[in-house]
């Protein structure tokens, strides 16, 4: 069964930086469109950024400018660079294939002064 392990997260000010990894095993990672997800209390999942197989990339207005994804795939390791961290950002972030495999716990961002 694929699976996801997500880390990085932690509590950070506003205007703070984070960088999130996610390894991924028993998957042919490189072949993927990968994604970063994020889900904050009483909200639906949502889709944060993107990235094909190729190194496209593509990211959520919302983030835009602010959030970078990128890929490792001799390590099967995705990353969100995450700067200029505002308050509604604060969410349990999910790394996944798009469209989604079964879901991993997620690492929390909180952003709080």
């Amino acid at each position: 069964q694929v699976q996801f392990v997500e880390s990085g997260g932690g509590l950070v000010q506003p205007g703070g930086s984070l960088r999130l990894s996610c390894a991924a095993s028993r998957m042919s990672f490189s072949i993927y469109t990968m994604g970063w997800y994020r889900q904050a209390p009483g909200n639906q999942r949502d889709l944060v950024a993107t990235i094909t197989r190729g190194g496209s990339t593509n990211t959520a207005d919302s983030v835009k400018g602010r959030f970078t994804i990128s890929r490792d795939n001799a390590k099967n390791t995705l990353y969100l660079q995450m700067n200029s961290l505002k308050p509604e950002d604060t969410a349990v972030y999910y790394c996944n294939a798009h469209p989604p495999f079964t879901w991993g716990q997620g690492t929390q961002v909180t952003v709080s002064s």
